[in-house]
């Protein structure tokens, strides 16, 4: 039986990890690590509240419990407040990273990291695991050197690099764009979304998926997950309105020089998945199809 962390087990990751790890109960003891009370809504996993950004505390813990595995779920992700809160953005996307490896250094452990399409200044679009990065925002920035702590060093690690990830688990503190839209077309509310930007969003049980098959694998290196369709945020939600039914006409369109991020945005990055098909044999779907299947596992909750 496999010992995993997860580190920030309350987030939509975290969570939806812990859901799927704990199918094989024979396989894994699941540890996850959040700040505050458990907010996954089951007790049938060991829980630790802890502050993963005290140095000390983070690593007496993993040194107990000496782990096969762990998966690094925790970062800041809000693009903005990391222009902002710059210190904090360090300590939690880059510091952690650091002693996580030191302590895989000490106790022979694989680490699954969480990375981002934000590395990439999003000029060509349709990067592979090869594209050498370019970020524009600190935010990037910080995601890229949390990536050469594990190239420069000596443990299995692998590293899955994503894009906007969406889902619903059991108590979210933050929403994302799928959830957020379709709650504000529900309620009949008109938003605006820049049409000159380009993803591939990613659901987030595709993404736990991929963690799980490189702990059973021990793939090592790194890996594009995303869907396979490159939209413009504007199309990303009218997708999601006639997936659900809504009304595409509450959506306005709008630019990025408009709308005037505090932080810069790569303007269209997108992967290329086939590394993600061939090693780790994912089945990688369109975005439309994905969103299909979450609304109907939505429907089943």
């Amino acid at each position: 039986m496999k010992r995993i962390v997860i580190t920030g087990s309350n987030g939509l990751l975290g969570q939806s990890l812990v859901n799927l790890l704990l199918k094989y109960k024979n396989d894994y003891q699941v540890i996850g690590f959040s700040k505050g009370a458990n907010r996954s809504g089951r007790e049938d996993f060991d829980y630790i509240s802890i502050d993963i950004t005290n140095e000390e505390n983070l690593k007496k813990r993993l040194l107990e419990i000496n782990p096969d595995a762990i998966i690094n779920t925790a970062a800041m992700t809000q693009v903005d407040d990391c222009e902002t809160y710059k210190k904090e953005c360090d300590v939690l996307n880059v510091d952690v990273v650091k002693w996580l490896k030191e302590v895989s250094e000490i106790i022979n452990c694989h680490v699954i990291h969480l990375s981002t399409d934000f590395i990439f200044d999003g000029i060509k679009g349709n990067y592979k695991e090869t594209d050498l990065p370019n970020p524009l925002s600190y935010y990037g920035n910080s995601k890229l050197k949390s990536e050469e702590i594990f190239l420069n060093s000596t443990i299995d690690f692998t590293i899955l690099r994503t894009i906007l990830v969406y889902g619903k688990v059991f108590d979210m503190s933050r929403t994302n764009i799928v959830i957020w839209v379709k709650e504000m077309l529900e309620n009949g509310n008109e938003i605006t979304i820049v049409n000159d930007q380009f993803r591939m969003p990613t659901y987030v049980e595709d993404l736990a998926l991929a963690c799980k098959i490189s702990i059973d694998k021990k793939a090592t290196g790194i890996f594009h997950i995303s869907s396979n369709t490159l939209m413009s945020v504007f199309e990303i939600t009218q997708t999601i309105a006639d997936v659900f039914g809504l009304n595409k006409k509450l959506i306005k369109p709008t630019t990025s020089i408009v709308l005037n991020q505090k932080a810069a945005r790569p303007p269209k990055t997108g992967f290329d998945v086939s590394k993600a098909t061939s090693e780790l044999g994912m089945t990688i779907h369109s975005f439309k199809e994905d969103l299909k299947r979450f609304k109907d596992n939505l429907s089943l909750n």
